[in-house]
């Protein structure tokens, strides 16, 4: 996913702006809200998935602990 976000940042900042017509724009603002909504997801999948390691570390401990 990161690729794909890194790709379509080039995309977007590499567009002359001051060329798109009125639905380009409105099209292009859009594309950045989705944008910044991705990058957050990816974010936000990333803590998750730290929070998920801890966890099963926790319940492998427990599981380790409980059978002496």
């Amino acid at each position: 996913m990161t690729d794909t976000i890194a790709e379509t940042v080039d995309l977007l900042y590499n567009l002359d702006q001051e060329k798109l017509t009125i639905d380009q724009q409105i099209a292009f603002a859009s594309a950045l809200a989705a944008l910044a909504q991705a990058e957050r997801l990816d974010r936000i999948d990333e803590r998750l998935r730290a929070i998920h390691q801890v966890l099963h570390t926790w319940v492998l401990r427990a599981t380790v602990d409980g059978g002496r």
